[in-house]
Formats: structure tokens, sequence, C-alpha cells
């Protein structure tokens, strides 16, 4: 219907003239709404994980902390100390897996780790006592501490008897006895593989070597040390087959070994004497080893010609075969030599040359001191040994 006197308006015009237009009717279109709520999410999903995420780093981090705290400070109360041997071939790898195999530390690789953190270590060959169960900044302090500090380094040479390595001991460690040491070692049950045959004493068993003793140990400990030292050095000289290979037993041969210590003085001698004895007990002749004469004699200042009639277990040249033990503590060469005796000179040798036929046998039998650095004469005849005994008297080598 329309007004009169008004023109008539078109209705897109009417509409428009009755809708002004103000800055709300431009507003942004709604779409544009959406990907900014999709942002927020996920700021707030990359916010809650890295959250979650340091949290359990935390909680890690608290784990291996612990862990560590727990391999380095064990929670055992028992820390008493005990003896650990280092090693001249160790490493710090083998004595971080014999540390743990000891109960010394918790983790042998956690120790190898703190080692290397801490600075490293020297390795001193050595005697310690590591405490147990105890911090393992503590038990590397031991072992940084040289063993000299603790121990007190003793040497026994070559050919010292029983008796020799007793009185050593107690000069240098006076709190140690001479008398104990002696009765340790002459204690039938102690442990020893190449014990005699009813044998009580340890003679010939102990490996003379430098050692290194603490305040902690007695004197059966330090025998059952020489002992387990002896019996690792037959093994790696290979004692049994060898002397079984001889025809003779181990202890025989240490026997063997013991006369050419004491007789010997310089390492060439040593298997030329070796074969005298085997040549002499082969022949059945008395051994006549002044050296076992002076071991069983009453008296070591009787005059040796006096000593040498006086009948006993000893005395070579009274008694055949070998003596009923050692008469000293052989080292490593002599053992050798005796399970390596040198061959006979051959025919052709110059000091095979008083045989009538050298072809028919030429033997090492005999050999009296030559030298004043202690080099032995060796003969194959009494006559050619009687003229080397005189040539030596005449030096004034002989008693």
């Amino acid at each position: 219907m329309s007004i009169v006197g008004e023109p008539e308006l078109d209705r897109s015009d009417r509409n428009r003239s009755d809708w002004e237009l103000d800055g709300w009717d431009e507003v942004a279109e709604v779409p544009a709404v959406e990907p900014l709520r999709r942002q927020t999410r996920i700021v707030k999903w990359a916010v809650w994980l890295s959250m979650v995420l340091v949290i359990v780093l935390v909680l890690v981090a608290g784990y291996v902390g612990w862990w560590y705290t727990g391999k380095v400070q064990p929670s055992n109360g028992d820390v008493r100390s005990v003896p650990f041997t280092v090693l001249e071939t160790d490493d710090v790898d083998s004595i971080a897996a014999r540390l743990e195999e000891g109960g010394f530390v918790e983790d042998e690789s956690v120790f190898t780790w703190y080692v290397e953190q801490k600075g490293g270590l020297e390795i001193t060959p050595g005697f310690y006592q590591l405490p147990l169960n105890d911090h393992m900044g503590n038990v590397l302090a031991r072992l940084r501490t040289p063993p000299d500090q603790t121990y007190q380094r003793i040497t026994f040479p070559e050919g010292f008897t029983i008796e020799q390595m007793g009185q050593r001991l107690e000069e240098t460690m006076p709190r140690l006895s001479a008398e104990a040491f002696v009765e340790a070692a002459n204690d039938p049950f102690a442990p020893a593989r190449y014990r005699g045959p009813g044998q009580r004493s340890l003679e010939g068993l102990l490996f003379p070597d430098t050692y290194q003793i603490s305040n902690a140990d007695n004197e059966a400990q330090v025998v059952e040390r020489m002992i387990s030292i002896m019996e690792r050095v037959a093994s790696q000289e290979d004692l049994d087959e060898q002397a079984e290979a001889l025809g003779r037993t181990p202890y025989e041969i240490l026997v063997i070994a013991s006369m050419i210590e004491k007789e010997a003085k310089l390492d060439e001698d040593r298997a030329k004497i070796a074969r005298v004895i085997y040549n002499r007990l082969f022949l059945g002749m008395n051994l006549q080893i002044d050296a076992a004469v002076r071991y069983g004699a009453p008296d070591p200042d009787m005059p040796f010609p006096q000593m040498r009639q006086i009948p006993g277990p000893y005395n070579t040249y009274l008694n055949a075969g070998l003596p009923v033990t050692p008469i000293a503590n052989p080292g490593r060469a002599s053992i050798r030599a005796a399970l390596n005796p040198a061959p006979n000179p051959p025919p052709g040798d110059p000091i095979c040359q008083v045989l009538d036929d050298p072809t028919q046998g030429c033997a090492y039998l005999f050999y009296v001191l030559a030298s004043p650095d202690g080099g032995h004469a060796f003969a194959v005849t009494g006559e050619q040994h009687q003229e080397n005994v005189n040539a030596a008297a005449a030096a004034g080598l002989l008693d």
C-alpha cells in the first residue's frame, strides 16, 4: 500500500535507507576464530608435555643419583679392613673386577668411572689393607698410598734356611718372632703341596723373595705366603711333569735344587752341578756335598774334616742318595737347573782327554771352587779333580 504524496521507493532502497551501517557491521568473519583455538590447544599441550618431561627427567636424575650414591657409598656399616694384593700385571680394570669380587666395592664399572673422574690411579704392586663396603673414595685413597708406607719390605735371599728367614724377619720387624716363624714352618698341618712324605719341616718349600709384610700379618701368614709363591713358581717351571721325566718326585727335585743353591755361586755353574749330582746318583756314588754336611752338623763351628766324620741324615760323605730334606730354600734359577741339568761334555772336550777312551763315556763327576768370584772347576776323574783341589788350596780358596 503506498502513501499519498510520497514517491514509491524500491524495496531495496527502503531497506538501505532504513538500515544505517556502523562499525559493528564489519566485524571479522566468524571462521577466523577457529585457528586461534587450535593454536592455543597446541601451546597448552606443549607446555604440559614439557612439564611431564621435566618431571620424568628429575625423577630419573634422582634415581640415578640415588643408585650412584648407593654404589659409591654402600649402606652396609661393616667397614673392616682386609688384605688385598695388587699384582704387577694389574690395571685399573682388573683391580676393579677383583675389588667387586672381594666385596670392597659395589660395582666395578662404577669404580672404574669413579677413578677416571678423580684423576686416575697410579698402580703400585704390593699388599694393601682395604676397607670392606666403604666409600669408594676411601678405597681409592688406600690404593693411592704406596704399600711401603704401611708395609715393611723384607728380602729373604736365595739359599736362606728356615732359621735364617726367621732371624731376618725378627731383625726387620721386631714385633715378629724368629721362634714363632720357625714353629710355623715346622707345622705338620700347614697346607703345602710339595711336602715330603712324613716330613714336618717346610725347609725348601718357602720361596726366597722380597715380601711386603704388614703390621697385621703374623708369622704363620708369612709362611703361608711363601709356600704359595713357591707353588706358583713350581707351576711356572713345570715341576711336576719335568720331575717325572727325570724319574724323581717334585720333593726330590727341591732337595737337589737346595744343594745347587748352596753350592753354586755363579749362574753358569748351576746346571753343571746339577749334572754332577744326577751322574753320581745314577752311578751310586755318594754325593759328597759339603753344604749338606754343614747343614746337618751339630756344631757349625766344628772343623769340616771332623764334621764329615759324624754320622747323620745329611752326611752325604757317609750316606748314599739324597739328604732327607732340602738343606735351604732354593730360588727359581736353582729349581730350573735341577730340572734342566747340563749335558755331559762331548768326547772331544779337553776335559775328557784324560780318559783312555773318551768315546766310552765322559761325565761330570767332581767340582771344586776355582776362583775368587765363586766359579768352579769340573772334572771327570778323581785324579783330575785332585789336581783342581790342589790348585784351589794353593790359591787359598778352600777352608
